[in-house]
């Protein structure tokens, strides 16, 4: 009698052992087949150059990510198992990159092991509406580039479309601050955002961007973007060419080389290596020969400009040396005012000169009223 209640408990815990065991493989999705892996289109990743420089793999994740979080999915089945760490550098490569996801939470969930992705979205009621406004905000930037021929061209309608457009703000002190959402639509952004809208509208008027995150050689956090422009990367910072001055903006980070940029940009390789940018061809100071690599050059472009009628030069200069020798004979000694005269600018009332300078990026600003 003994051995048969025995066997009869036994019985019960196996049971029980099996149910619960049951529920826990069930639940984990031990026993469940991986979803066939997928991929982007060829037209989906043209403008995509993050994603063509992943594995083959990294694009199957990546493809089940970006097709279940544009249906606003929580869970999504992932391809195949992914250690944390590969988990977590694609989910990030992806927030970064897919300027859309406006509604996207920049907080994520990862393990040691992950093949289900569980999806945080910003609690947002109007979501759909908001998309709407989106979608309509960019078609009208997109219609107003009809006729503009060449990345070039491109690439400057955006940078200052945006700096009209968009005040900044810092942080997080606004709800979609760091979404394209938020510069384009509400007009409103920190660098993340500036540097979202960017990617967004450049892959729409069919240029390759990609979004860089890195530090200011501050120590701040920073982002910005990388174009390639005529088949050559550069680097750009749409952030700071806004003043947010009326009419006011910087040029000294446009289209600029990594010698350049990255005196002041550090760029964060973990998750994304930039691209090389080795030019300085289309550099605004460069290409609108206002680039001085002699105190002789910076003579004659003050020269040529005060004769064409302007009162707001800007020049930059090739090297420090260059730069002190022009400060010291033409500022510190005024001899500013005898160059001007012989350029031939009116001075028969009183001349107002300010200047504007950055010794860091090798740049002045001389305005004259």
């Amino acid at each position: 009698m003994g051995n048969k209640k025995t066997a009869v408990l036994l019985v019960i815990i196996c049971a029980a052992f099996l149910l619960i065991a049951g529920k826990y493989i069930k639940d984990s999705g031990i026993l469940k087949g991986y979803p066939d892996a997928e991929y982007l289109t060829t037209d989906e990743s043209e403008y995509r150059p993050a994603y063509r420089g992943l594995t083959r793999k990294e694009k199957s994740v990546y493809t089940a990510l970006y097709r279940g979080i544009s249906e606003h999915e929580e869970d999504i089945s992932l391809p195949c198992e992914l250690d944390g760490d590969e988990y977590s550098k694609l989910y990030c490569l992806l927030e970064k990159q897919e300027s859309r996801f406006f509604y996207l939470d920049s907080v994520y969930y990862t393990a040691d092991k992950v093949r289900n992705a569980k999806i945080v979205y910003r609690k947002i009621y109007d979501v759909e509406a908001k998309q709407k406004e989106l979608d309509e905000a960019v078609r009208a930037v997109v219609s107003g580039a009809d006729g503009l021929d060449g990345d070039e061209y491109k690439v400057r309608y955006i940078n200052d479309l945006l700096v009209r457009k968009c005040r900044y703000v810092a942080g997080d002190d606004k709800e979609f601050a760091a979404t394209s959402y938020g510069c384009i639509v509400e007009g409103e952004a920190n660098c993340e955002g500036y540097a979202k809208a960017f990617d967004l509208l450049a892959s729409e008027l069919g240029l390759e961007s990609v979004l860089i995150t890195g530090v200011t050689d501050e120590g701040e956090n920073h982002a910005w973007n990388q174009v390639r422009v005529g088949g050559e990367w550069y680097n750009i910072d749409v952030t700071w060419a806004d003043t947010d001055v009326t009419g006011e903006m910087r040029h000294m980070y446009y289209l600029c080389s990594d010698e350049d940029f990255g005196k002041t940009h550090i760029a964060d390789d973990t998750v994304l290596v930039p691209y090389k940018c080795d030019n300085d061809d289309r550099n605004y100071y460069v290409n609108s020969g206002l680039y001085a690599e002699s105190v002789k050059d910076a003579e004659e472009i003050v020269r040529r400009e005060i004769s064409r009628g302007s009162t707001n030069i800007e020049l930059r200069f090739a090297g420090q040396n260059i730069y002190d020798e022009f400060m010291a004979e033409y500022i510190q000694e005024q001899n500013i005012f005898e160059l001007l005269s012989e350029a031939g600018y009116q001075m028969d009332s009183e001349v107002t000169l300010s200047l504007k300078e950055n010794r860091q990026e090798l740049c002045i600003t001389l305005s004259l009223s």
